[in-house]
């Protein structure tokens, strides 16, 4: 059975664990000479104005579909991507332009989580080896009782230190890769698709480890995710991602009673209900996401909104924050009144 994360962050915490403002990342995809010749880019802009935070003890879900920019925002919160602009702070510190020795330091205090949970682990390497890697990598001691006190916080038996990756199933190997991430005692837990290739059973007692280790040793974490149902028994606030930009976010509970943004209330009425007198009108988007090198003008989103209007295919539409911690981009959100005087849908 599922439980709900219930935290709220404490008014008195002015400071969040991780600060990340208009945060962008692009990739190279052909050089000079090429794009001369073709008339086009070099890069492509991926992440473009991001902005968030995770306070201390809090659980924020990247929320989108694939090809949002979501897992580059986290890989590049963890140093794997190199952002082009933008701020990231995490523990007071400013992390961007920094070299990888430098942050040698800070990754001790963030880890992260990869989406494939068999795939992530070495597969000449039995469990009690890879568990003992951080230590090794920063030079701190290992003992068997460390071992023995990683698998007991994950809920397996000592044994399974004896075992290499092919042997476990889906759910122990996922359990073996959390016990790797919060071996160093990391204060951000970064999760990238925690439940994907799980069986519903199997995603229940995921959720249910994370949140307990969450309440249990404190961590922060970031979980990126599709997965509306990972949101809503884990997160305590969400940002939706579209096209590399944060379209809306806010407390995931308001935001699934009464989403602002279209391409939210899509998502969730896309999303299966286990109670079949629960069912959302249904508000389906049309279309394929469109290209990073052709952005649509005006509302990105307006070629596959059915709300869409001339404004809509115009002008961008700027942040409305209608209430503390959230905001959302729509020039015609959801829920309010229409030119014409009629409520919205």
């Amino acid at each position: 059975m599922w439980r709900h994360a219930t935290f709220s962050p404490p008014r008195c915490q002015m400071t969040p664990l991780l600060s990340v403002r208009d945060l962008k990342v692009r990739y190279t995809v052909r050089g000079a000479l090429a794009a001369a010749l073709t008339g086009e880019e070099t890069h492509v802009e991926a992440v473009t104005g991001v902005s968030f935070s995770v306070a201390r003890g809090e659980t924020l879900a990247l929320v989108g579909e694939s090809g949002s920019g979501k897992t580059t925002v986290a890989r590049t919160i963890a140093g794997l991507v190199k952002a082009h602009a933008g701020s990231i702070v995490f523990e007071g510190e400013e992390l961007t332009g920094r070299g990888a020795a430098s942050l040698k330091t800070v990754r001790r205090q963030m880890a992260i989580i990869f989406q494939d949970p068999v795939g992530s682990l070495s597969p000449r390497l039995k469990v009690g080896s890879i568990l003992a890697e951080p230590f090794r990598v920063h030079g701190l001691d290992i003992t068997p009782a460390k071992i023995d006190r990683l698998l007991d916080l994950v809920g397996l038996p000592k044994e399974m230190a004896g075992r290499f990756p092919h042997q476990l199933s889906g759910g122990q190997a996922r359990r073996i890769n959390v016990a790797r991430a919060i071996a160093l005692e990391p204060k951000l837990l970064i999760a990238d698709e925690p439940t994907a290739g799980l069986d519903v059973s199997v995603q229940g007692e995921v959720l249910n480890l994370l949140n307990e280790l969450r309440e249990r040793l404190g961590i922060s974490m970031l979980i990126i995710t599709h997965n509306l149902h990972v949101v809503r028994h884990i997160s305590g606030r969400m940002a939706i991602m579209y096209l590399g930009r944060i379209v809306e976010s806010g407390p995931t509970l308001r935001l699934f009673a009464q989403p602002r943004h279209p391409y939210t209330a899509a998502l969730l009425s896309a999303s299966p209900r286990p109670d079949p007198d629960d069912l959302p009108q249904r508000l389906e988007i049309v279309g394929e996401i469109p290209s990073l090198f052709r952005r649509p003008s005006g509302c990105e989103f307006h070629t596959r909104c059915p709300f869409a209007r001339e404004k809509c295919r115009i002008e961008p539409p700027a942040a409305t924050a209608p209430a503390s911690g959230e905001f959302f981009t729509c020039h015609f959100p959801l829920n309010a009144i229409q030119d014409d005087g009629r409520a919205r849908p």
